[in-house]
């Protein structure tokens, strides 16, 4: 797995995921919008997977992890302007350390198992899934903690991994028992993957704080 954070300049953050054939662009733009009906004083964010570049399998997993890969996401503050007569506007601060960071630590991982005799396979290639007559998407909610310094992790709870929820594709059927061990299987694996992308992003962070950025690579 080959992951790129920052890679278009004039976007909120943005992530590039390479998982084995399967390449992907997502990222974020921020705007002033009108709200919901329900909800008019709350704002929103969407996401968008702008481009999928290439498709080898693996896609809703490889999405999941490059939303995780938003981790450095800078949203910026709205400021108030007085305009003419007393009109007021809303702008969005042009300020890149006048922001809140997007926090994606709870955001789930999808873990796709396809069933191949009576054994599920785990990161399945477009091969494998092919052999396939059904598979299964677990969603796994993330782990705040991962995504923290040890300061933070003090202040805060310690999220652990849920299934949330449980898509099956394909005109096979599964037992229950085989369903139990699929989900576990997934839950074990999305653990441990969203540990290890923690920790990494984390790293970069610290890495890149003090300095700019120098904006070079994928669609500068």
């Amino acid at each position: 797995m080959e992951l790129e954070t920052d890679v278009v300049s004039h976007a909120s953050g943005s992530a590039r995921l390479r998982l084995a054939n399967t390449d992907i662009l997502v990222g974020v733009k921020t705007e002033i919008d009108v709200p919901k009906p329900e909800n008019p004083a709350q704002g929103k964010i969407e996401f968008f997977c702008r481009l999928i570049l290439e498709s080898g399998g693996n896609l809703c997993d490889a999405v999941s992890v490059a939303v995780k890969a938003l981790f450095n996401t800078r949203i910026p503050f709205v400021k108030v302007a007085l305009m003419d007569g007393g009109n007021i506007d809303l702008q969005l601060s042009d300020d890149p350390y006048d922001c809140k960071l997007l926090d994606i630590g709870s955001a789930p991982l999808l873990v796709t198992l396809c069933k191949i005799g009576d054994k599920c396979v785990v990161d399945p290639t477009a091969e494998e899934e092919s052999c396939s007559i059904v598979s299964l998407i677990v969603g796994i909610t993330g782990n705040p903690k991962f995504y923290q310094t040890e300061k933070e992790n003090e202040q805060s709870f310690d999220g652990s991994a849920k299934c949330s929820t449980i898509d099956i594709n394909g005109p096979g059927s599964v037992h229950p028992k085989t369903l139990n061990n699929a989900i576990n299987q997934g839950m074990e694996a999305a653990k441990a993957l969203d540990e290890a992308l923690g920790r990494t992003l984390l790293r970069e962070r610290k890495e890149n704080q003090g300095f700019k950025k120098q904006s070079y690579g994928f669609l500068k």
